[in-house]
């Protein structure tokens, strides 16, 4: 019953949502077949087991039992010698999950940095192209930069794409990445760019991956420029 007790504590710990912290305790009993007397045991040993006449587990939330287990040495269990094993159970079980939620009260709020992980990013069906890219380019780099496994599956109109990474700082860097060739450049907002090449008319600029824009010499300053090819390395840097 310690295992049942320290694997919720350890998917807690790992930031696993389960629906509730489960305790078990193992029940025994001792029992003379002339005289009828009997002692109900909790969280039994090794030698109760062995020679005891019952070894009854069970296990729980605060709210209910979720699973119990029990072998007997007898011909059978009365109806009352049941119920107080189940109710000193319970108050067994009680006992213990107070004491595991004072180590840990609730789940944490996110996984560990390292357990392993998956997501879906959800894209419209006519962008899955660009994700992948020629021959499978693109989606390659995302992988090879960020170290996640990609899968993507098209349903209906739109894109599933399938993030499985050990480290959340990969799930983020494939996430980003995939966002950012799906994401529609919106009027009035300001982006980060990089100026790609320059033309004697301009520059292009690489404001989203994959999408440049043409940055003409007249909106550069306020003022004329006589030499922009003369601007090209500040530009690029």
């Amino acid at each position: 019953m310690a295992t049942v007790c320290a694997g919720t504590l350890a998917l807690m710990d790992a930031g696993i949502k389960i629906k509730g912290p489960v305790a078990g305790i193992a029940m025994g009993m001792i029992s003379d077949a002339e005289t009828g007397a009997y002692a109900i045991l909790s969280d039994i040993l090794g030698d109760e087991d062995h020679l005891g006449d019952m070894d009854f587990k069970v296990t729980g939330t605060k709210d209910g039992i979720t699973a119990c287990q029990m072998d007997i040495k007898v011909d059978g269990l009365s109806y009352e010698i049941l119920a107080e094993a189940l109710e000193q159970a319970r108050k067994g079980r009680l006992h213990i999950l107070g004491k595991m939620l004072e180590a840990l009260p609730e789940t944490r709020e996110d996984l560990k940095p390292h357990a392993p992980r998956s997501t879906t990013v959800i894209i419209p069906s006519d962008m899955i192209g660009a994700v992948i890219g020629p021959g499978g380019k693109i989606v390659q780099e995302i992988q090879k930069e960020s170290g996640a496994v990609i899968s993507i599956d098209e349903k209906g109109d739109k894109g599933f794409v399938n993030i499985f990474s050990s480290s959340l700082d990969s799930v983020q860097i494939a996430i980003q990445r995939v966002k950012a060739i799906v994401a529609i450049p919106e009027i009035g907002e300001i982006y980060d760019g990089v100026v790609r090449s320059v033309m004697p008319f301009g520059a292009f600029v690489e404001f989203l991956p994959g999408k440049q824009g043409l940055l003409h010499i007249s909106e550069i300053k306020w003022e004329r420029i006589e030499k922009w090819m003369g601007c090209s390395r500040l530009a690029k840097n």
